[in-house]
Formats: C-alpha cells, sequence, structure tokens
C-alpha cells in the first residue's frame, strides 16, 4: 500500500484541523480553534494516516508567548508581585491535590507510585517527562498519563467557566490593547525566537513560549513593545496547539492502554474537582477574581490554560503567574518531596533498574 506524500498528508492535516476549529467557532464553544483543530486531527486520524509539521507547535507556542507578555504592562506588574504570596501558596495547593489524587490513579492503573507521582502531578507535559526519567520512572506511562490530563482540563475548564465562574474586576491585571504594526511584529518575532534558541540551550523546558513571553513582559513593563499581536495569528497559534494535541490521539494511542487512560481520566477529573474547590476557596479569601484563580489553579498546561483565559477575557498575567510558580516549584521541589514521601513510607521507592 502507498500511502500519500508527507507534503500531502500535512496539508490534509491542516484543513482538517482548520475545518474543526472554523466548526466550532461557528457553534460559539470556548476555546474553538484549539479544541476544534484537536477534534478535527484526532477524527481525521482514525481514518487515515496524520501528521502535523514539526514547525507548528514551536512557532504557535511562540506566538502565544508574544501574545501573552504583552499584556504584562508596568502597573500589572506591579499589581502581580503584590499577589506573590497568594500565587506561592496556590501553586503549593495545586501539587499536594495532585499527590493526593496519587493512590486513586496507581490503583486504579494498577502502576508503583513512582509512576503515579509523577503521572498525576500537574506539572507540564515536558517537565514531568524528564522529571520521571530523573528519577527512574518509566516514560511512556507518564507521557501518556500527563496528556491525557491535558486533554481532560481542555474539554472541561473552558465550559465551566463559561457557565458557572463569576469573572471578577480583573482591572488591575489588564493592559491596554496595542495597535498593529507589520514591522514591529516582524521584528518581536525575530528577536523572541533568538530568545526561545537561547533558552533552548541552556534545557528549559517548554523555551518556545517562556522566552519570547520573557522578551514581551520586559518590553511591556517598559512600555517599549513595538506592536501587539493580532487575532488571526492567535486563532492559528490555537490551530497549531490542538493539532498537535489531536494528532496523539489516534485509535492506536487510545485502545492500546485502556486501563491506564481510564485511570488518567478518572484521576484528572478529581483533580480537576480538588483544584477547582481549592481556587473558589482562595479566590473568596483573598478577594482575587475566581475564573482567573480557578484557570490559574487548573491543572492544565501553561500554553492551554494560558489560551483559554484569553479566549475567555479573563486576566492573563494571573493565570500565567499561578502556571509559572506551579512549574518553578514542580521542578525544584518534586524530586525532595518524593524522597521524603519515600523516608515517611508514604510511597514506594523507584524500582531497581
Amino acid at each position: 500500500m502507498t500511502f500519500p506524500s508527507s507534503l500531502v498528508v500535512q496539508l490534509v492535516t491542516l484543513l482538517a484541523a482548520i475545518t474543526g476549529g472554523f466548526v466550532f467557532s461557528l457553534l460559539h464553544i470556548p476555546l474553538a480553534w484549539m479544541i476544534g483543530a484537536m477534534f478535527g486531527t484526532a477524527l481525521l486520524s482514525w481514518t487515515r494516516p496524520v501528521e502535523v509539521p514539526p514547525v507548528a507547535r514551536p512557532v504557535a507556542l511562540l506566538v502565544i508567548g508574544l501574545t501573552f507578555g504583552q499584556t504584562f504592562s508596568g502597573p500589572v506588574l506591579a499589581a502581580l508581585l503584590g499577589e506573590l504570596p497568594v500565587i506561592i501558596l496556590a501553586a503549593f495547593l495545586s501539587i499536594a491535590a495532585g499527590i493526593a489524587t496519587v493512590p486513586i490513579f496507581t490503583r486504579m492503573a494498577g502502576l508503583d507510585s513512582n509512576t503515579g507521582y509523577f503521572s498525576t502531578i500537574p506539572g507540564g507535559i515536558v517537565v514531568m517527562a524528564v522529571l520521571a526519567q530523573r528519577a527512574g520512572a518509566p516514560i511512556a506511562p507518564v507521557t501518556l498519563a500527563q496528556t491525557m490530563r491535558v486533554l481532560v482540563v481542555v474539554l472541561i475548564m473552558p465550559p465551566l467557566l463559561t457557565a458557572f465562574a463569576p469573572r471578577g474586576d480583573s482591572g488591575a491585571f489588564l493592559a491596554p490593547h496595542l495597535a498593529i504594526e507589520p514591522l514591529g511584529l516582524i521584528g518581536m518575532m525575530a528577536v523572541g525566537y533568538v530568545a526561545a534558541l537561547g533558552l533552548r540551550r541552556l534545557g528549559l523546558a517548554n523555551p518556545w513560549m517562556i522566552g519570547p513571553c520573557l522578551l514581551a513582559i520586559v518590553a511591556s513593563a517598559f512600555d517599549v513593545l513595538p506592536s501587539g499581536v493580532p487575532q488571526w495569528m492567535v486563532n492559528a497559534a490555537q490551530v497549531g496547539m490542538g493539532a498537535t494535541l489531536g494528532q496523539r490521539m489516534t485509535l492506536e494511542f487510545l485502545l492500546s492502554s485502556r486501563r491506564l487512560m481510564k485511570a488518567a481520566i478518572l484521576s484528572s477529573i478529581a483533580l480537576c474537582a480538588a483544584c477547582t474547590a481549592m481556587a473558589v476557596a482562595l479566590a473568596w479569601a483573598t478577594g482575587l477574581p475566581t475564573g482567573a484563580v480557578m484557570i490559574g489553579m487548573a491543572p492544565g498546561g501553561m500554553p492551554e490554560m494560558g489560551v483559554t483565559a484569553r479566549s475567555l477575557g479573563i486576566a492573563v498575567p494571573l493565570v500565567l503567574g499561578f502556571h509559572l510558580a506551579r512549574t518553578l516549584l514542580c521542578n525544584f521541589l518534586l524530586g525532595p518531596i518524593f524522597k521524603l514521601l519515600v523516608r515517611l513510607r508514604l510511597f514506594t521507592p523507584a524500582p531497581a533498574a
């Protein structure tokens, strides 16, 4: 059997992703372009080969990073720093909720607590895979479980927020919109690319978003951003991210580890419920916008949750602050925390290689 050339496969995959995003946007579904692209690509993968160009996700993250970073004006950054204790507390609470769901996951999946630990804590797919490898945990089940967690959160949180969450007063965390200047935009993209390459060489997880985002944050804080990012580029970035998620949802992927997938889905729902309850309580106690705290504590990936916040008109800088704090704490503390849990005999140590 002769399969189509790679270019044709990529074009057909792109068409399916765009079609899915367009249909979902017509239906006014939250996060339409990302979720629609994800479903369009997944459905196509059930009947024929799919392939998303490797450059799609890095470019999408670069655009998203610049978009997020431009929301950090000087006053917004000052307001965000004022809420730093709450943000750090929320990060610890999210990690604690992930640890609490480890027994649910391991019991249902039939895996050891070492694997379950890195499979359930919401630290990002790439970050948790790297940490699992360092700890001697198998990477494949960790990556699958973390991928399913992101999918579950992307599908649950936007409708939940749209239907029930009060937005609250986000004025202190909202920056004015910038005009679009084509030459300035091209310059931002070029410098953002260089920043991403620099962080990539340093071995930082998710450099394609964090590098441009940090660059735009600095420029925005000093009021020297040369251009805003047009909405069509944000939508295109959502399509790229959604298609990347969708291409993983092949029938082989969905059927090969049904027990593990069931455990990942149900434990992710439990984690969403726990994080949402804590977010509502934290927002009530601090007076922060409930919707922003809910997305900020949601156990999804930073790019996906940032896009969710932007599409719903919720304070993006505050949401990113929550997720960035959790990502940093996961990088530096999950290893020592696991060793402590083993020492307390709450978890079993990693099996010998």
